[in-house]
């Protein structure tokens, strides 16, 4: 009660009118064993100046990724973004913008939504794509529960071991919860394996899930996975790293039923694990079933152009307890800065960006296996990202160099038991020559 800005006049005069005669009365069916006794032990309060210095201190104890020589990836990636990103999301019609419901004041937001899912749908070859979801891990769950809901007399999903294994926590706990049947498919060094998947494909099978390029970098048989589902009657959905889609065959190529991903590499910064957003496009024959809000091109009753939300009957605010997705919203402005992004690089920028990932990581792996003790753990095909295997504890060798301010990549000790020796290295664009031959100077010394 002692942050509430109010008098003890006030308080009597409130709970006189609740019909009480002190604050523990409202609080009487908690039992005494489960209360605070003697209040909370807090330090004394500090002033506005101190507090600040506080805050400086501890913020002072953090090491700045993007600022150090990152090759940290695992889903979330240091890309360069063009300054134009931030000058046109600090425009006060964009940061203060409202949800669109009512499209008469809220044209500028709908095209945006519109032009972000166009974008989306010819980086993936989809027919169709939402305005984002939540993040990538939340979009794939989405593609779980769209597959049910498109497929159900099928009841069991089938789900790589190589996607992201956070992914596959979110797959697992919604799967709890809701009764669904998931099937893990093993790998094969670094690979689905694909005799495993022939052998739990059948008619009970509403979809195959798999990413491209998965967690370990490594580039699935996408074509093959996506064909092994439809000979079974099954939806194949892929989660897919947009940066690679400049370079790779889109899951449209390989018809893939579903795609979504992790838009942070669209022009959004690491910034401590988020706000990001998940992209979510599928074929024109899902979209009654497609989670989230949707913008729609229409004409006005003298033929103008607009642009409403549309399929409306999807969402929670329409159907409740009905409705296909409980999804009312989406993740705006960082919708807006993939969009921008990705305006700003234009196609053969985009490709561009694509092939420097790709060349870079090749020249950096190349190096790193030159040195004793380094070795490349999966002899697979990648795309920015590869497996490291170490002589010395993946932990120790991170340690040790986030010290001197590069963060080498990420141990797969903290994900898998058995990888204490494996390290994720990731490469994006912005990485230069001098700082990968820095980082295997750097390794050769260890």
């Amino acid at each position: 009660m002692a942050y509430v800005p109010h008098t003890e006049a006030q308080f009597a005069e409130m709970l006189e009118a609740i019909g009480v005669s002190k604050f523990e009365d409202l609080i009487a069916a908690i039992p005494d064993d489960v209360r605070l006794q003697d209040g909370l032990n807090l330090p004394d309060g500090l002033s506005e100046f101190e507090v600040a210095r506080e805050m400086r201190n501890i913020g002072a104890k953090n090491r700045n990724a993007v600022e150090g020589l990152s090759f940290l990836g695992g889903g979330s990636y240091d890309h360069f973004i063009p300054a134009g990103v931030g000058a046109i999301l600090s425009r006060s019609e964009w940061y203060t913008a409202y949800t669109p419901y009512q499209p008469e004041v809220a044209q500028g937001t709908l095209q945006a939504i519109y032009e972000f899912q166009s974008v989306i749908c010819d980086i993936t070859g989809m027919d169709v794509a939402n305005a984002s979801i939540y993040d990538g891990a939340t979009a794939m769950t989405e593609a779980m529960l769209l597959a049910l809901r498109s497929q159900r007399k099928r009841s069991r999903v089938l789900v790589s071991d190589a996607v992201h294994p956070h992914y596959l926590k979110l797959l697992l706990t919604y799967a709890r919860t809701s009764n669904i049947d998931i099937q893990p498919i093993p790998m094969v060094d670094g690979r689905t394996d694909i005799s495993a998947l022939k052998n739990a494909l059948n008619e009970d099978v509403a979809v195959v899930m798999f990413a491209q390029p998965n967690f370990f970098g490594i580039l699935e048989d996408a074509p093959e996975i996506v064909k092994l589902a439809h000979e079974a009657g099954a939806l194949a959905a892929v989660s897919a790293y947009p940066v690679s889609l400049g370079m790779l065959a889109s899951p449209g190529e390989y018809d893939a039923d579903i795609v979504t991903g992790e838009g942070q590499c669209l022009g959004n910064r690491v910034a401590f694990g988020g706000p990001y957003l998940g992209l979510f496009a599928a074929k024109e024959k899902l979209i009654r079933q497609m989670p989230g809000r949707i913008s729609g091109q229409t004409v006005d009753k003298h033929g103008r152009r607009g642009f409403v939300l549309t399929l409306q009957t999807r969402e929670q605010h329409i159907r409740r307890g009905k409705a296909t997705s409980n999804i009312c919203t989406n993740q705006g402005l960082n919708a807006l800065a993939a969009l921008v992004h990705i305006a700003l690089l234009g196609k053969e920028g985009f490709r561009k960006v694509s092939e420097m990932c790709y060349h870079k990581a090749h020249y950096l792996q190349e190096k790193i296996c030159e040195l004793d003790g380094f070795r490349l753990l999966y002899n697979q095909p990648f795309f920015n990202e590869f497996v490291i295997e170490t002589a010395v504890p993946a932990k120790e060798l991170v340690e040790k160099m986030g010290k001197r301010g590069i963060f080498p990549g990420i141990r797969l000790g903290r994900f898998y038991p058995e990888f204490e020796h494996a390290l994720l290295v990731a490469v994006t664009e912005k990485r230069t020559r001098e700082d990968m031959d820095l980082l295997v100077e750097e390794l050769s010394n260890l």
